[in-house]
């Protein structure tokens, strides 16, 4: 039974966490309240951290870390690329719990971190996670969080030791996943708990597993290579690069990334070597832990960059990557970058002058290839449109993160294709990039959207039951229509859609549409809508037959 955590140990925690995700993520997505083929939690959190663990060795590697690092350093690491590798929501929640135990290890200078240490990493936690929701709701991982905060807290103020702390955070974590239906009746009436939830309650699991020192067992139904897995990386279809982003315009930079480390440079030297680098390069970082130096800067001339180190010690640990193209400081003007669910999404997008990244259910955009697409850009203001609402937190991380780097990102509120069709329809190269902003978030607000999808699952919905196979009507993002005929059920979503004031109609077909489908609604929308235009697009988007938005 450990009763404090090191540096190994808490590395173990993530990486069993992990092992426990890419079991499980399975029945997480299928906690999923509605049964459209969107549910995508557990695969989220799984995807997240996967990825974060790759991104920090990497990261590591280049600044040439290597070997057993202090444990406010790999938890620091671990903490922002858990942020960049955010997926979805759920994702964007995991990023902030991990953070909150960063910050207490890194703020008090932690080596090992003992049961009051954890007690209050937990508790910053979902502090943390809670503040990230603009509008949180009990029956949610931020309820089973603050439980287990408030049950850790309770554990340390009785005595307790590390083992009865983390017991307890497990015991505590189930009985508050098991309440979540009483606290959000859709839970109830699907007879399911809370997805993100149960992927917390894996995150405390894995915590007393590991405080336990115990192997896999059926209860956590993890393999057999839970606690022997190590940070190589692994070839998965979950790391496949994003396609690349194209965007108009170019961007001049430097062409190399330099870093290196040098020992013993004392604070006067320390400001001389950062003033030098200053007038060779950008994007200059001079850092100083204890008696090592960490230098990183982009430049044209790498010899310059060492001769600067070298007057005050010798360079080691040297690493020069050549960069690519777009990755100076941002040029004047506005530019957007959008996430499209399908490649017909995506040509519509960038005819209208969009940048784009694949983004959909199964397969969301991490925040880390949003900032991408946005640094790609390479304009001083970036309006971005996440294109789906399970996106928006991580478009705000990936916000926040290209602020750091000299660019203002305006997220537009799209919570779907055709309300980001919308939004771009009005953009006007010639006004400000505020000015844009209002009325492209105006005119996503004012479309209406609805979409048609197949059940995955039996479920219990707005529209009533349904099995799987059903046709299932989603109207502004609630199943509100449960049928057997394609055709039947858009024809009611594009009833329910297009009531009084409907000018304009945007039909997006997805892959398996049946062939004639929007011909057949069309005509529906000449006898019954005279005067409403109708724009086609040919999304090839999965998942959904049909999107479909009305201005």
């Amino acid at each position: 039974m450990l009763e404090v955590l090191d540096a190994n140990s808490v590395r173990r925690w993530v990486v069993v966490t992990r092992a426990a995700l890419a079991a499980r993520r399975a029945e997480i997505d299928a906690l999923n309240v509605y049964p459209v083929p969107d549910g995508d939690t557990g695969t989220n959190m799984y995807l997240t951290l996967d990825q974060a663990l790759d991104v920090a060795r990497s990261e590591q590697e280049a600044a040439g870390l290597t070997g057993q690092l202090p444990l406010a350093v790999e938890s620091a690491a671990i903490s922002r690329a858990a942020l960049m590798s955010a997926r979805g929501n759920s994702g964007v929640i995991l990023s902030q719990l991990i953070r909150g135990v960063s910050e207490v290890v890194v703020a008090e200078g932690l080596d090992e971190v003992d049961v009051t240490a954890v007690a209050r990493a937990v508790c910053q936690g979902a502090r943390r996670a809670r503040e990230s929701v603009v509008r949180p709701q009990e029956g949610t991982i931020l309820s089973v969080a603050d439980a287990t905060a408030a049950e850790v807290t309770r554990v340390v103020e009785a005595g307790g030791s590390l083992g009865d702390l983390t017991r307890a955070a497990v015991e505590a974590a189930r009985t508050a996943l098991a309440r979540t239906p009483d606290q959000m009746p859709v839970l109830a009436d699907a007879g399911v708990v809370d997805a993100g939830g149960a992927g917390y309650l894996l995150f405390v699991e894995a915590l007393d597993q590991v405080v336990r020192e115990q192997g896999p067992d059926n209860h956590y139904a993890v393999d057999e290579f839970t606690l022997n897995i190590s940070l190589e990386r692994r070839a998965e279809w979950s790391r496949e690069r994003t396609e690349a982003v194209t965007a108009p315009g170019g961007c001049e930079g430097p062409a190399y990334e330099v870093m290196y480390l040098v020992h013993d440079v004392d604070e006067e030297g320390v400001a001389a070597l950062r003033a030098r680098l200053d007038g060779l390069g950008e994007s200059v970082v001079v850092s100083t832990a204890e008696d090592v130096t960490h230098v990183h800067v982009h430049t044209d001339d790498i010899g310059a960059v060492l001769e600067a180190g070298l007057a005050h010690a010798a360079p080691q640990r040297v690493v020069v990557t050549l960069l690519e193209p777009g990755h100076g400081p941002p040029r004047a003007g506005v530019s957007i970058v959008a996430c499209a669910a399908g490649p017909g999404i995506a040509e519509l997008l960038e005819q209208a002058g969009a940048a784009t990244l694949p983004s959909g259910p199964g397969r969301r955009a991490s925040a880390g290839e949003i900032v991408a697409a946005v640094r790609a850009a390479g304009t001083a203001e970036v309006i971005l449109l996440p294109n789906d609402r399970d996106t928006r937190m991580a478009a705000e991380a990936a916000a926040h993160a290209a602020s750091q780097e000299g660019q203002t990102v305006h997220v537009i509120p799209s919570a779907t294709a055709v309300q980001g069709l919308a939004a771009l329809a009005v953009f006007d190269p010639g006004l400000p990039a505020r000015a844009n902003v209002l009325a492209m978030t105006h005119s996503a607000a004012a479309t209406r959207h609805g979409a048609v999808t197949i059940a995955v699952k039996a479920g219990l919905t707005s529209g009533g039951p349904c099995e799987v196979g059903d046709v299932l009507g989603v109207v502004s993002g609630d199943i509100t229509i449960v049928g057997s005929d394609v055709e039947e059920v858009a024809t009611r979503v594009l009833e329910t859609l297009t009531g009084p004031g409907a000018d304009l109609v945007t039909m997006v077909t997805g892959e398996g549409a049946p062939e004639g489908l929007t011909g057949r609604l069309e005509r529906w929308l000449v006898e019954h809508r005279a005067g409403v235009e109708v724009e086609l697009v040919d999304g090839r988007q999965p998942h959904y037959l049909l999107l479909l938005g009305a201005e």
